[in-house]
């Protein structure tokens, strides 16, 4: 029963921030220090929970190791994005309008998150689809979040448009897969899928199922809402959106293709092999042309998700922990490099000329935004190389040399706009004089998440249960 207690208190979280603005309406320090130190304890909790056999509570409910690992990365994006939200609540940034409610927002995004739980706990398709939708409909408030933010408003927009048809395709497909099966269990699909694999029904299933995720997961081609949603949404919303839906995604899919679909996996691969590579392509060549940072990050996902669905194309065991470690990695590059264009955007706006001469203005932070870069280019010995090294493993595993390669090449592709960001920062000249003022709390920060990206090159795990996991 230990293990269930986290998820009882991440369900509990929102409920109590809400409760904390009704009766303690002036204690907005109070409102903030406790979702930071809630969050933080819970984290710990969930990595001191141990690895074993598969335990289901309430008949459907399941905690496993990849689900425990997905619970860390979760609660540590939901704590970052909290963090990196906090001075926008105390003043506008980047030209943006301050944001208000504070209390309201951290319960959002516990929303969010708890859905995200309910993806890597669910047993049945009805379950699992839920767990989608309460991650996904906290997300379109969030985008929106600021009513006089007109850009933010065209954003959310455009991102329920998006996602309701992606709704729309999932549920389609789980309807044919239902029919196939005749239940909605993932043992009773699994067996229907071991006697009967020739059916068009499944292949229609799949095709509607990968379809609708592929919005949620930015792939190749329905990845074009992406940079506007990115530019539009605060950017404390655009990094949750880049790490915490971006990872609930593909959490679903590896529930789905490592699960009840596990008999038909070899036929599905050649299908995501060739998302994986047109993602890839068009995420880095989208990079190529960016300017604003947010649209930049935006297409520097893309790719991101084009990697991390190389990993679906290895065996179980192997893919899912390629599939945590890079997670992981990601959620900590991606924070950093946030954190940083968050400091730098107090008085200027979010573009590369922003960036011009901060090796100038604050070696701490240059250094700190070589780091955070390097690593999602996958330069050694970071930890973005060694998670990358363990995706092109877990291919390898089944022979997928040719895409394998083409990642490489892309990576290369890759590293070209992630230095042209660099060059702004450590070469470039600004057009004019800003002071840079970054309060300790956010040097703090920075410098955790820039030690976080370095150790993870060392070390191959973040919490004891990682750690066993990979031994």
């Amino acid at each position: 029963m230990i293990a269930i207690i986290p998820d009882i208190l991440l369900l509990l979280f929102p409920f109590l921030m809400l409760a904390f603005k009704l009766f303690l309406t002036q204690a907005q320090t109070a409102h903030k220090n406790f979702a930071f130190a809630y969050l933080f304890i819970l984290l710990i909790c969930q990595n001191f929970v141990l690895i074993g056999d598969t335990q289901v509570y309430f008949s459907n409910w399941q905690i496993d190791t990849f689900g425990i690992f997905m619970r860390e990365i979760f609660t540590l994006s939901a704590l970052l994005a909290l963090l990196l939200s906090e001075n926008y609540f105390k003043h506008s940034m980047s030209e943006k309008p301050k944001l208000f409610h504070f209390s309201e927002f951290a319960a959002s995004i516990g929303f969010a998150t708890f859905g995200g739980v309910v993806v890597v706990s669910a047993n049945d398709l009805l379950t699992l689809f839920l767990g989608l939708e309460l991650a996904t409909i906290p997300m379109y408030a969030l985008v929106a979040w600021n009513k006089r933010d007109s850009e933010g408003t065209e954003a959310a927009i455009k991102y329920i448009l998006m996602g309701s048809v992606a709704t729309a395709f999932e549920l389609f497909g789980f309807s044919y897969l239902y029919g196939f099966a005749g239940h909605l269990t993932f043992p009773e699909i699994a067996q229907a899928l071991q006697t009967n694999q020739a059916s068009p029904l499944i292949w229609i299933s799949v095709l509607f199922i990968i379809s609708g995720i592929g919005f949620k997961m930015t792939l190749f081609p329905f990845h074009l809402w992406a940079p506007d949603v990115y530019e539009g949404a605060p950017t404390p919303v655009t990094a949750i959106l880049s790490v915490t839906s971006k990872s609930i995604a593909i959490a679903f899919l590896t529930v789905l293709v490592f699960g009840p679909l596990n008999a038909i996996h070899q036929e599905i691969v050649p299908f995501l092999a060739l998302l994986a590579g047109i993602t890839l392509l068009a995420g880095n060549l989208g990079a190529l042309s960016q300017s604003k940072l947010r649209r930049f990050m935006a297409f520097s996902s893309i790719s991101q998700a084009g990697y991390i669905l190389i990993a679906l194309l290895g065996n179980s065991p192997e893919g899912k922990y390629a599939i945590i470690y890079y997670l992981f990695l990601y959620t900590f590059s991606n924070y950093l490099a946030f954190f940083i264009f968050s400091t730098i955007s107090k008085d200027q706006s979010e573009t590369f000329i922003s960036l011009n001469g901060l090796s100038e203005k604050s070696k701490f932070l240059a250094i700190a935004l070589l780091i955070a870069l390097m690593s999602l280019a996958g330069i050694p010995p970071l930890a973005g190389f060694f998670g990358k090294l363990q995706i092109f493993t877990a291919a390898a595993e089944n022979k997928h040399y040719f895409l394998i390669l083409f990642a490489v090449l892309n990576n290369v592709l890759a590293l070209y706009y992630y230095i042209q960001v660099l060059k702004s920062a450590w070469i470039d000249k600004p057009a004019k004089e800003i002071a840079l003022s970054v309060s300790t709390k956010q040097k703090t920060i920075i410098l955790i998440l820039t030690l976080s990206v370095l150790l993870l090159g060392f070390l191959p795990f973040l919490s004891n249960n990682l750690s066993i996991a990979l031994l």
